[in-house]
């Protein structure tokens, strides 16, 4: 079995989703720069408790804990929006809103992965990458 994954940000919104779904409060995912920033984002808007990079080889692990244990997760809705067959992009000015901006997206800009109000503050547009709720 193959560790690759054809989208990894989708495999690792999956893990999540199953991990709260049977109320685990940590998920451990193959590490990639990618991962970890948008674990990183996710937890400085506070859905996620903390992310911790493990070093290994040949590859190193993240963990994530989703909450504490004991509390309920603060992630209701995790959703891909762009994926490698369907390039979802958006301009400054078309970032979409979540819930009427009580949930956040993830925008890939020029400048990293930003959250969308992070991105129409900096005037940046680019690739939707995820939404939350």
């Amino acid at each position: 079995m193959s560790l690759q994954s054809t989208d990894p940000i989708a495999d690792l919104l999956t893990r999540i989703r199953n991990a709260i779904m049977v109320g685990k409060s940590e998920v451990r995912v193959p590490t990639s720069k990618l991962k970890v920033v948008v674990a990183k984002e996710l937890q400085k808007a506070g859905y996620l408790h903390s992310v911790e990079e493990e070093k290994g080889t040949p590859r190193g692990t993240l963990v994530i804990s989703i909450n504490k244990p004991g509390a309920n997760a603060n992630i209701t809705e995790l959703k891909r929006i762009s994926s490698p067959g369907r390039r979802v992009y958006a301009s400054a000015s078309d970032v979409p809103k979540v819930k009427s901006g009580r949930g956040i997206v993830l925008v890939s800009t020029s400048k990293g992965v930003l959250s969308g109000r992070e991105a129409v503050k900096q005037k940046l547009g680019g690739e939707v990458l995820l939404s939350v709720y």
